[in-house]
């Protein structure tokens, strides 16, 4: 069945099949495209990808860590954001390189060898202190024959599973660091009471050195003191001793005179001249050596009585008062005999001479053998006694001497130590606030505040794009209005732009231009309502974005239905060409937003830049542009139909 619409450049009338052909184009191209586009991270299975491992594990702590290993799990397992993931072979670098040479594989990821230490350098150089971080790399290669999305699809793949482990790993190593920021505060903070404590100490030290130089100064008073005393008592010692020498030698002559005269008068006791004189002469020897034995009794009584053990020495003091008795043993002896021989004595007993004066033999020998034994205990005290004693006190005075001095010197050492121990207590408080201060400015943190803030210092920026389409959610729109331009494109091609009858007509121009119009409007609202339809399918609108979609479609539709004939009947053949040139150019401006600027001003002076923003989002100004450009578009049409009606006659007669 024909219909009375013109083809152009052929006198072949057009069916409902040419009809039908140009309206389905737009929704066959369309949705081929989009059913190709959208959403390819569903269908990653359908790519296969080689993993080529070859690094070598690391030990960190004692433990093998094969970051390489880790990635390549990562990749094969995929992701949660993902709905599919691409079909990784664990490979080797030959089977790889004739996977790709052959086509078995459409990428390569290689893991070098240093990979597990590149990626723990930093952690380990911040461990250790010190070293050099390297950045670990990952290779991937695609064939040079690859589609063109291939490349993109899989870099993106790789470099999330690298920064996902990237971000593991930074994790850990801050997560490592604010802990130690908390244990090195809290460490801080024990040093800091510490050292409260010991600035504390430090004054309570200070204090009580600062009490000692006033008793070592005392001490070395006193020292000083008893070393005159000591002197004093060693010069009193040695005068003791001279005078206890003297009497000794007394004690001896007496005891020797008492001996001799007791034997002389044991042999003369029958001559009683020689009594009398041998009397007298005894009984003044017995007078002097009671006077004197007495003499040394009181003298060494009053040493025993003052003989202080702890300085002159318990020995000294018992020997003291064991001559002291002796002494007044003699001395009792010595005023026997002396008493024996007074004259009334003598005068009364001389009728018993020869018994008294055995008798006074008997005694003087008794008293000589005790003033000798007192001769030579007065010789042993002086000499073992009373020079050990004065020896003694003489070192004792030295020795307070050197007390005194190193008390001195003491008290001169104990008022540095006080103001050293000042000094140290004063700079150990300084140390406890700076150390407190050090503590308090250094952050703390919790085990689950370390994990998120880690988390956070790791990846610090974030986004919600996702891959689930290649080219956003603006790439169905814009598909769907360079597809309408080519739709209306092809109208234009099948169909005249005006009737080949424009000069014989009697129609007006504006109706040949409407109705050569007409058939093409209805084609593109037709080719509008079916794009809208097949978008639904794959995007799934919800009614009211749809009818809004479906709307501008069906204008978009018959506003570039408009522009073509417009092109066609001012242009003829030229004017599909720059059609054409529209279509490519809306593509190019519709994709990436870094096209030359004069481009994109192109871009945006077309009729389909209003349909791409109306397609986006309903909008009432996009649909009047649409309107006018339509309008506009007939005008110019009417404009080229009202040309082609006038001739000249030299035209005429070529044709006659």
């Amino acid at each position: 069945m024909t219909l009375s619409i013109e083809r152009a450049r052929s006198r072949k009338p057009i069916t409902w099949l040419t009809i039908l052909g140009v309206l389905l184009l737009p929704a066959a191209v369309g949705g081929i495209l989009v059913a190709a586009l959208q959403n390819p991270t569903e269908r990653l299975d359908s790519m296969t990808a080689a993993i080529v491992n070859l690094d070598d594990p690391v030990t960190i702590d004692g433990q093998i860590t094969p970051l390489g290993r880790q990635l390549a799990s990562g990749l094969v397992e995929g992701s949660d954001d993902l709905d599919s993931n691409l079909t990784w072979v664990i490979s080797n670098e030959e089977d790889a390189a004739d996977g790709l040479a052959d086509g078995s594989y459409q990428a390569v990821i290689t893991i070098p060898e240093d990979f597990s230490a590149a990626a723990t350098s930093a952690g380990q150089a911040i461990a250790d202190g010190g070293g050099k971080a390297e950045q670990a790399t990952i290779k991937v290669t695609t064939p040079e024959d690859g589609l063109v999305a291939d490349d993109l699809i899989t870099g993106q793949i790789a470099t999330v599973a690298a920064s996902t482990l990237g971000t593991m790993l930074t994790e850990a190593t801050t997560e490592n660091i604010l802990v130690g920021f908390t244990t090195i505060g809290d460490q801080i903070g024990e040093a800091a009471d510490g050292a409260v404590k010991l600035a504390s100490g430090a004054r309570d030290a200070a204090d009580g050195a600062a009490a000692i130089p006033d008793g070592a100064t005392q001490l070395a008073s006193g020292a000083s003191e008893l070393g005159s005393g000591a002197s004093s008592l060693a010069s009193g010692l040695d005068t003791i001793a001279s005078k206890t020498r003297e009497v000794a030698n007394g004690a001896g002559a007496l005891g020797a005179g008492l001996t001799e005269g007791g034997a002389k008068l044991q042999q003369n006791v029958a001559g009683i001249s020689q009594l009398v004189g041998a009397l007298q002469g005894a009984t003044a020897s017995a007078n002097q050596a009671a006077t004197q034995t007495s003499g040394l009794a009181t003298t060494l009584g009053t040493m025993a009585a003052t003989c202080d053990p702890a300085v002159s020495g318990q020995a000294m003091c018992d020997d003291l008062k064991a001559a002291a008795a002796d002494a007044v043993t003699a001395a009792t002896s010595a005023g026997t005999a002396a008493g024996t021989l007074s004259a009334k004595q003598v005068s009364d007993g001389i009728a018993g001479l020869p018994g008294t004066f055995s008798t006074l033999a008997t005694s003087m020998s008794e008293a000589g053998a005790g003033a000798t034994q007192i001769a030579g205990g007065l010789n042993q005290l002086a000499s073992q006694g009373i020079d050990q004693s004065a020896a003694g006190a003489r070192a004792l005075s030295s020795g307070a001497t050197q007390l005194s001095d190193g008390a001195t010197q003491l008290a001169d050492g104990a008022t540095e130590l006080a103001t050293g121990l000042d000094t140290l207590a004063t700079g150990t408080g300084d140390l406890a606030g700076g150390l407190r201060t050090a503590s308090e400015s250094l952050p703390s943190f919790s085990e689950s505040e370390s994990t998120s803030l880690a988390s956070v210092m790791a990846d610090p920026v974030t986004t919600n794009s996702s891959m689930n389409t290649i080219f956003g959610p603006t790439a169905i729109p814009l598909l769907a209005a360079v597809v309408l331009w080519f739709g209306g494109l092809a109208s234009f091609i099948v169909m005249r732009a005006h009737t080949a009858r424009t000069l014989t007509s009697r129609r007006s121009s504006a109706s040949l231009a409407l109705r050569a119009f007409a058939p093409a409007a209805l084609i593109g609202a037709g080719q509008g309502l079916l794009v809208a339809l097949i978008v639904q399918f794959v995007a799934a609108y919800d009614a009211a974005a749809w009818w809004s979609f479906a709307g501008t479609a069906v204008v978009a539709g018959v506003a570039f239905a408009a522009v073509n004939q417009a092109l066609v009947a001012l242009f003829g053949g030229i004017g599909r060409w720059i059609s054409a040139l529209m279509g490519v150019l809306a593509v190019a401006t519709g994709l990436i937003s870094t096209v030359p600027g004069w481009l994109a001003g192109l871009g945006a002076a077309l009729p389909t830049a209003p349909a791409f923003a109306g397609l986006i989002a309903g909008s009432g100004s996009a649909v009047a542009a649409l309107v006018v450009w339509g309008v506009l578009s007939l005008v110019a049409t009417t404009l080229a139909v009202t040309v082609r009606r006038t001739t000249s006659t030299k035209a005429v007669l070529a044709t006659a």
